[in-house]
């Protein structure tokens, strides 16, 4: 893939990963719009990168979507990276009936919903740009669980599987597939995580991850799997009731509040 000359959309770019990639992606000569669900995020997003376009969209939200696609296609039609990042990560106690459906399932939606909306929406217009691309944000955990986590882990395990089956149905057209499984980075995805649900994790800087990202982006390497990702897909595969024991000691300290 070309690192410059693309026209990019990035959902969830108003912080974290998304954030860096679009500063970076701006460094080369791109043309780059971000999407969030926060318009004050997006309006700090739009005072500090030089050249970036905002929109306000909700992935979870069919109709967002919708009015999303319209709207690129009309002003940016030769749209021919889409970057489904939007996602958010937290905590649940199995065990505690406390939470309303709609909040025990939010991941879901956002996860993984709102990806496969938003490729099911822009397909059509990718595939008729020359060097097109759709990304894909999973996770280190798609291939081993962090118990504590247990509807997150799912989701991100759900975009990996999907990800390898639309790879294999998109074979046939000019449309590449990447999937970016980020090991525990520092943004704020993680900032209402307690340090002992992180022990032994060490927190890869976003830059690095997105430096990562980008080499194997350019080299049409399809699953890029950062730092500590890489030994959670080796160890799943070869140690996995080793490493699933190690990630699920938080869930002691979960059930004794």
């Amino acid at each position: 893939m070309n690192l410059s000359g693309n026209t990019i959309l990035i959902t969830g770019g108003s912080s974290g990963i998304g954030y860096e990639m679009a500063k970076e992606f701006l460094k080369k000569s791109n043309t780059v719009i971000v999407t969030g669900r926060n318009e004050q995020k997006l309006q700090k997003v739009k005072n500090e990168l030089k050249g970036v376009v905002t929109i306000l969209s909700d992935v979870s939200k069919p109709e967002d979507v919708k009015k999303l696609y319209d709207q690129v296609a009309k002003d940016f039609p030769a749209l021919n990276v889409l970057i489904n990042n939007a996602g958010i990560m937290v905590t649940i106690n199995l065990q505690n009936h406390q939470l309303a459906p709609m909040d025990l399932t939010n991941e879901i939606d956002i996860n993984v919903k709102g990806t496969i909306w938003m490729i099911d929406a822009f397909l059509p217009l990718l595939k008729k740009n020359k060097n097109a691309a759709l990304v894909i944000v999973s996770s280190g955990l798609a291939f081993v669980p962090l118990a504590i986590s247990p509807v997150y882990c799912a989701a991100k395990a759900a975009l990996h599987s999907y990800s390898l089956s639309l790879r294999e149905q998109l074979r046939n057209t000019e449309v590449k597939v990447f999937e970016l499984a980020p090991p525990a980075t520092e943004t704020e995805l993680l900032k209402n995580f307690k340090d002992s649900d992180m022990e032994g994790v060490s927190l890869m800087p976003v830059d690095k991850m997105v430096g990562v990202f980008l080499d194997g982006f350019a080299n049409d390497k399809f699953e890029i799997c950062p730092g500590q990702s890489s030994q959670l897909k080796f160890m799943s595969r070869f140690f996995p009731r080793f490493i699933l024991k190690q990630l699920s000691k938080p869930v002691a300290a979960m059930h004794a509040n």
